[in-house]
């Protein structure tokens, strides 16, 4: 078993999670089996809880695990499967270890952050790269190298290291190279302090991953290798990509990166094939096709709010060979604006999930636009919950109609919660959440677009449609197109009489890949460039 730790300097949002998932591509192109690990320094339990604005998206994995949205590059980018085990915060591990003290696991000693946080924080890598039968553990530390919360973490990587002995560990270092426009040049003594924090506590890293917005030239290169303490080629240029993301494995290969690390861990493997992979980067660079989305949300201005939505509209994309413009509209902008205005030139609107009452009737506007002007429409989780409410007070002429998680007074609560969440106080990690069944109705839409009968799709809500108003609701044309197996819950609807307008309770953002683009995705994507240029793509097999 080979382990990689990965840590940050200089300052936060590097993209860390990003160069170790790019890193792992390669690795699986060289025929490596790889496992993905995230530390995260805050006390939280999970980032359930935490407001976008605070930590952007939550992640949901299978087994309903809430987790960084780091995880989704994982994910993304790797063929790995993540669970629980594969993403660990503070508060998981002192909750573990006050744990093991009420229980005598400590026979009295006084518990302290050496050995015992430590010595968790050790168990939990090594479980994972027992569980995951891996050739190699990637383990990301969130946060930033003097971070007082993080130095937990760092010791416990340089024990760790320690006992695995050498040509086992690599250490990458992800830093930052500022440009000083006043002085017209890179600047590489932050990334020289940082260095200097991560050697004191003990850790030295085997390779250097300098983000920068310019390129870094080999005067440069020569002074972070002297005074960083490693070798001239381990200091490798991360520049800003120029179209998209997923650029940055090639950006790695260039520079020789996976070679580097299979030398340091002593790993006899040949070179990765990524011929797929730039044709992937060829249909977002240069795509036959083109189209507008309108993304409607209420943290719009947080791009890390929505990631996994923004990824998967990308992915639809490229199935398509299509380029996809996303226009971010604030929901509270449709509120009192014009939405033929708003939405003039736009292919499709989306409308992704969501908490509270802020920007709800803007919502609603959306996708009665969409609805009356047949504009393809793709709502997820909360977006289906809104076609929900739109429909009931627009077609059915139920004027109140609502949630009760916005109106606990309405006459018509079209969606309500979940009767198993009825009583529930507790707030992290007690949703409907993971990978739960959902049987398909043959003819749909969205059957044929799954070409499945039973599918699994991964949830996080607690409120739910009403089943006291689906036989009035399917009366007026509304088609319930998926339900749980046991027909107690609607997870999907679409309109008959409609090009595309289809809504989820799900998440189907989360299972969304660049070579694999979901189908809802994929098939909202060809709608949308109908509706733009009335030429239809074919769907892909």
């Amino acid at each position: 078993m080979k382990y990689i730790f990965v840590t940050g300097g200089v300052v936060s949002s590097l993209g860390k999670g990003l160069t170790a998932a790019a890193l792992g591509t390669l690795l699986e192109n060289r025929g490596l089996k790889v496992a993905l690990q995230k530390f995260d320094p805050y006390l939280n339990l999970d980032p359930g809880t935490m407001s976008p604005y605070q930590h952007g998206e939550v992640y949901v994995l299978d087994d309903g695990a809430e987790t960084d949205l780091d995880l989704g590059h994982y994910e993304r980018f790797t063929s790995t499967k993540l669970s629980r085990r594969n993403n660990t915060t503070s508060g998981q591990v002192y909750q573990q270890v006050l744990d093991n003290e009420r229980g005598g696991v400590y026979l009295g000693k006084t518990v302290q952050v050496i050995p015992h946080v430590t010595d968790e924080i050790q168990r939990r890598i090594t479980l994972l790269a027992n569980e995951s039968k891996a050739d190699v553990l990637i383990t990301e530390v969130g946060g930033t190298v003097g971070d007082i919360e993080g130095l937990p973490f760092l010791e416990a990587i340089r024990e760790f290291a320690q006992e695995a002995g050498p040509g086992n560990v690599c250490f990458i270092h992800v830093t930052y190279i500022p440009f000083i426009k006043a002085a017209g040049e890179l600047k590489t003594k932050p990334t020289q302090q940082s260095v200097a924090k991560l050697r004191e506590i003990g850790i030295t890293p085997n390779l250097l991953v300098c983000r920068c917005e310019r390129p870094i030239n080999k005067e440069i290169r020569q002074k972070l290798a002297m005074f960083c303490n490693v070798p001239f080629e381990a200091v490798i240029e991360e520049k800003d990509v120029d179209h998209s993301i997923y650029e940055v494995p090639l950006m790695l290969q260039r520079e020789r990166t996976d070679d580097l690390v299979c030398r340091t861990l002593q790993l006899d493997v040949p070179p990765a094939n990524m011929s797929h992979w730039q044709d992937i980067i060829r249909k977002l660079i240069a795509p036959q096709h083109r189209v507008r989305i309108g993304v409607v949300g209420k943290y719009i201005e947080l791009q890390d709010a929505y990631k996994s939505v923004y990824e998967a509209l990308i992915h639809g994309g490229v199935a398509n060979d299509c380029g996809v413009q996303i226009e971010q509209i604030e929901a509270e902008e449709v509120e009192s604006g014009d939405p033929a205005k708003l939405f003039k030139g736009l292919g499709g609107i989306l409308v992704p999930g969501g908490f509270g009452d802020r920007g709800i009737e803007g919502k609603i506007k959306a996708a009665q636009y969409a609805r009356e002007s047949k504009l393809p429409y793709l709502g997820l989780c909360l977006g289906m919950q809104i076609a929900v409410i739109e429909f009931g007070r627009t077609v059915l002429g139920l004027k109140r109609a609502n949630s009760t998680e916005f109106d606990e007074t309405t006459p018509y609560p079209v969606i309500d919660l979940q009767v198993g969440q009825k009583g529930v106080k507790q707030m992290g990690g007690t949703m409907r959440l993971g990978s739960q069944p959902c049987q398909l109705k043959p003819g749909t839409k969205t059957h044929r677009l799954y070409g499945a009968d039973l599918i699994h799709e991964r949830h996080r809500h607690r409120y739910e449609f009403n089943n006291d108003y689906r036989e009035q609701y399917g009366a007026a044309g509304f088609i319930f197109a998926g339900t749980t197996p046991d027909d107690s819950l609607v997870e999907v609807i679409e309109l008959a009489d409609h090009p595309f307008y289809i809504a989820t309770q799900y998440h189907p953002e989360f299972l969304s890949k660049p070579n694999h683009s979901h189908p809802l995705f994929r098939g909202f994507i060809a709608a949308a460039h109908q509706q733009m240029h009335a030429k239809p793509l074919p769907l892909p097999a």
